[in-house]
């Protein structure tokens, strides 16, 4: 699940610029996943580079990454959150470019700046060491002393959001041991913090959308936990009465992004049209949907203008991802004309600046690190804002992505991104390796990955399957891994493997598996389940028991869990058939495991579990733990301390090289 609130901020190889597509007012995409052909792995090659070489890890790691930005209200300045110093703090920049200046800085990473409708204030969220406890900071916007607003080391504030007179901001709160989160008001005089909904469900969660104009009401979503089901509310702000202006029948999406500024209007994504997300305009008085898109791939809502002419929105085929500007009156839209790979609106809580006349984006893909651009509505020309990549970086060879389906045990179609590094023979005696991702809610894209790129350049050809229960390609695939856990998705990933092996270049013996969090997940269960696939695994903050997680675990990871395994009592036989720790005696890979010692999402408990039993069986493991780290490494030397593990691992036990 990429989201601010899980630092994602995530939030990423075509080369070529695109065309502008003119559409009518459902935009025209090729049908869907539907319409995917299953490739040929004999037609997959690895091209011939002379210049090709090892990508110096340093080089990928001092590459900055940006995220997390917001327009000052003269739309002069951008405030955004980089790594240039190593550490995720808050930095701001000139709108027409130029080099950004530093405005805190901490050890601890910073998300979510939003300035202040008079552009005095940034405020911003903060945690200690990746512990997710968010706090909400203030600083002024020409720099000065840091302010802690909320200083309360048991509750996250995340997600801030001004209302329209400055005098109040929107939370998104979470108790440390509650399993929801609520919406709290923060009156920014008196820093009095005010409950606005009262989650009565454990199952249920609330997130801010957008104030009225007249600061009276405030829009918000309400989201079942496992992401199946949402509405889009009304909040009257001085009573905290609630108004459902999506109620339906079963489980529908309909997630609410931005509001009109006459406020009659809701820009919503939603996946009514047969469990595929579309965009919609939602029409407030009358409570009826006015389709934007319609389309299988996955559509996802953007803004309105300023002046409510414009919306945007992005179309995800098969992770790539374009955006797109529409004429609202019209419903006629254009893609905008920037790189391909993974594009989207960057701007929280608008994209658009306050004058209307440009859009801030992001972009990267396989090849290309994160960066900030900026599109001129009239003209649609877009220009580069930031550049992250090092000018070493930029002298070496990289290897794109390639999209591919293939069929797995059951024929359901499943797509992959595929990494062929320069210069390889096919004569299969390549090392490869499987790239599970996290979630299991969750896809792989075209994204700028360090990771993947040191791996590949080093002549590991890497595949990432978007296996059953990745979003991205509808409802049903979405839930295909309903209670079945490491079992049909870990099939997915064993045929990404054996395609890895028809193309020729694949030594079978030496296929080695790594992911994080889920991926981690997926690696235990890989080697314990299906141990004579793969020779090595390297996993990262993964799970090796649901039981043990449900003990230690976030509160609302807890129902998350629940919402894929069922009820832990009376399911108790789908949590141990899911549960790495039943196959962990039939490993035979050897297992290096890398954890954060803080981190609350699968906490050090289930990598030391993993550590002791391969141990007592005599296995091959090693393990390393990260002081002052969460859910993933944040900070710059534990990032090319874990890749530099990794690949030493992989080196020695699939090329045998050390």
């Amino acid at each position: 699940m990429k989201s601010v609130r899980s630092t994602c901020l995530s939030f990423l190889a075509f080369l070529a610029f695109l065309a502008f597509l003119v559409c009518g007012s459902a935009v025209a995409q090729s049908s869907g996943p539907d319409a995917r052909q299953i490739s040929d792995p004999k037609t997959i090659t690895s091209a011939s580079n002379p210049n090709a070489r090892p990508i110096p890890i340093d080089d990928l790691y001092f590459t900055r990454s940006v995220s997390s930005a917001s327009w000052s209200p003269g739309g002069k300045e951008i405030a955004f959150t980089t790594d240039i110093s190593g550490r995720a703090n808050l930095w701001k920049v000139n709108a027409d470019g130029g080099w950004p200046i530093q405005l805190a800085q901490s050890d601890e990473r910073q998300y979510g700046d939003t300035w202040s409708p008079d552009g005095k204030w940034i405020v911003f969220q903060q945690d200690t060491g990746g512990n997710e406890l968010w706090d909400i900071f203030a600083i002024p916007s020409d720099g000065g002393a840091v302010i802690n607003l909320s200083n309360t080391p048991e509750i996250r504030e995340e997600s801030p959001r001004w209302s329209p007179d400055g005098k109040t901001i929107a939370l998104n709160t979470k108790p440390k041991e509650a399993t929801v989160y609520d919406i709290t008001l923060l009156d920014w005089a008196t820093r009095k913090m005010t409950p606005l909904t009262h989650e009565s469900t454990p199952n249920h969660l609330w997130q801010s959308v957008a104030w009225s104009p007249d600061g009276k009401t405030l829009y918000a979503d309400r989201l079942e936990v496992s992401f199946t089901d949402a509405d889009v509310y009304a909040i009257e702000v001085a009573t905290g009465k609630t108004t459902n202006l999506t109620a339906h029948q079963g489980q529908v999406l309909n997630i609410a992004s931005s509001l009109s500024k006459d406020g009659k209007k809701l820009l919503i994504t939603s996946n009514e049209k047969s469990g595929y997300q579309n965009v919609a305009l939602l029409d407030i008085p009358g409570r009826k949907l006015a389709w934007v898109t319609d389309t299988k791939w996955e559509a996802s809502s953007g803004d309105f203008s300023p002046d409510g002419n414009w919306l945007t929105y992005t179309i995800n085929a098969d992770g790539r991802v374009d955006t797109y500007v529409a004429d609202v009156a019209t419903l006629h839209s254009e893609k905008i004309p920037v790189p391909g790979g993974v594009n989207g609106f960057a701007g929280y809580p608008s994209s658009f600046s306050p004058s209307g006349d440009r859009l801030l984006l992001s972009h990267e893909s396989s090849v290309e690190p994160g960066d900030f651009w900026i599109c001129h509505v009239s003209s649609r020309k877009s220009k580069q804002l930031t550049y992250s990549a090092i000018a070493s970086l930029n002298s070496v060879p990289r290897s794109p992505s390639q999209i591919i389906s293939y069929k797995s045990f059951d024929g359901k179609t499943i797509s992959a991104l595929l990494w062929m590094p320069f210069n390889l023979k096919r004569d299969g005696s390549n090392p490869a390796l499987v790239l599970p991702h996290g979630g299991p809610t969750g896809q792989s894209g075209d994204y700028w990955s360090p990771r993947v790129a040191a791996l590949v350049s080093r002549g590991y050809i890497c595949i990432e399957a978007n296996v059953r229960g990745s979003t991205g390609y509808g409802m049903e695939f979405q839930k295909a891994n309903y209670q079945d856990l490491g079992g049909g998705d870990l099939q997915d990933e064993v045929y990404a493997a054996k395609f890895l092996e028809a193309t020729g270049y694949v030594n079978p013996n030496k296929i080695g598996i790594t992911g994080g969090s889920y991926g981690g997940f997926m690696t235990l269960m890989a080697i314990g389940r299906t141990p004579d696939i793969w020779a090595a695994g390297v996993e990262m903050y993964g799970i090796i028991n649901w039981m043990t997680m449900l003990e230690h675990e976030d509160p609302m990871l807890q129902q998350y869990e629940m919402s894929l395994l069922g009820d832990p009592v009376k399911d108790r036989a789908a949590y141990n058939a899911a549960s790495p720790i039943t196959y962990i005696h039939s490993v035979k890979a050897p297992l290096l495991v890398l954890q954060g010692e803080n981190d609350p999402r699968v906490p050090k408990e289930e990598a030391e579990q993993v550590v002791i039993l391969l141990k007592r069986d005599g296995k091959t493991v090693d393990a390393h733990y990260y002081a002052n780290e969460g859910h993933g490494f944040e900070k710059r030397e534990n990032q090319i301390d874990s890749i530099r593990r990794t690949v030493a691992w992989f080196d020695k036990y699939l090329k045998g090289t050390n």
